[in-house]
């Protein structure tokens, strides 16, 4: 007789928990139902291992006494022994109450029906089908699947907010996206995945932001960062210039004798926060000195006389 490894077939850890083993075994059962798997052949078997292997570790005592045949199985191949040889009516169930119908296993579903039913294995150790007090695994409400897609905004749509319309298996989906969200965030809408089994709730759609690149605004965090020209007389002397941000032109002051890359700090005009717009991020400037070209003779005569006072300092 082939020993069954129920661990194995659900995907988990022999010390998985209960909520990983029903966790493991929906989805398993979402997978290869065969009202819902149309295409592989093989559905159907894989859906009878897996609701076998949930039957059985799903039970503490069913569960407990499988870890220990696993056990002593296990020991007895290890000192050489053949599976044909290991001494399986040890193990044997008595008294188990046979549920096997005309129709097959009563209890067990409409897909495991006469000589197509539980494995050989189960029948041995646990008894022939399903105890009527056993779940029906085609009557199981499952969860949908969920659905994965991406959704593009530009960085300014990120900042100020926007509204959205998807369209998903021939519905419409209407978002509203909060100012301030981020590139990968991940938007979840319950009840918009795919439909679930026998009843089930259908399973979730979630939606990845994804951010476009600006061609002048860098994003980190919920600040932002900015270059802008400045000519080498502003830098010198100082004064005042423009420029655009997302929420208009502003004027900011450079100071006398700004360097080349000079970042000043403007506090509260960055991002807003997405958990609270109110508060904001620092929006960064970095100053890039442009160096006067194509100068007159007049200019660059001024510019030896700055040359030399500079000397003399």
């Amino acid at each position: 007789m082939e020993f069954k490894d129920y661990y194995k077939i659900l995907g988990v850890d022999k010390n998985a928990s209960s909520d990983e083993i029903k966790k493991a075994y929906r989805k398993l059962a979402l997978k290869y139902h065969p009202d819902k798997n149309k295409d592989d052949k093989d559905a159907e078997k894989k859906f009878k291992e897996i609701s076998e292997a949930y039957e059985v570790l799903k039970d503490p005592d069913k569960r407990r006494k499988y870890d220990n045949l696993g056990s002593s199985f296990n020991n007895f191949r290890q000192r050489g022994g053949q599976a044909e040889d290991f001494n399986w009516s040890d193990w044997f169930s008595t008294g188990q109450t046979r549920t096997r119908t005309g129709r097959g296993f009563s209890n067990f579903g409409e897909f495991f029906s006469s000589g197509g039913g539980v494995s050989e294995f189960f029948e041995k150790i646990f008894g022939e089908g399903f105890s009527s007090s056993q779940s029906n695994y085609t009557k199981t409400k499952i969860k949908g699947g969920d659905l994965k897609t991406d959704l593009q905004i530009t960085l300014e749509e990120a900042f100020r907010g926007t509204n959205k319309t998807l369209k998903i298996n021939d519905t419409k989906i209407d978002l509203k996206i909060k100012p301030g969200i981020k590139d990968g965030h991940i938007l979840k809408i319950p009840g918009k995945g795919k439909p679930g089994l026998n009843g089930g709730q259908p399973g979730d759609l979630n939606i990845t932001v994804k951010l476009l690149p600006h061609k002048t605004v860098k994003r980190e965090g919920d600040d932002l960062y900015v270059k802008i020209p400045i000519s080498l007389y502003k830098a010198v002397l100082g004064g005042t210039t423009k420029i655009n941000t997302f929420d208009g032109k502003i004027q900011i002051n450079i100071p006398k004798g700004s360097q080349p890359g000079k970042i000043l700090k403007l506090s509260n005009l960055g991002m807003p926060k997405y958990e609270n717009p109110n508060q904001r991020g620092d929006l960064y400037v970095e100053l890039n000195v442009v160096i006067p070209n194509n100068l007159s003779q007049e200019e660059i005569e001024l510019f030896k006389k700055l040359e030399e006072l500079n000397k003399k300092r």
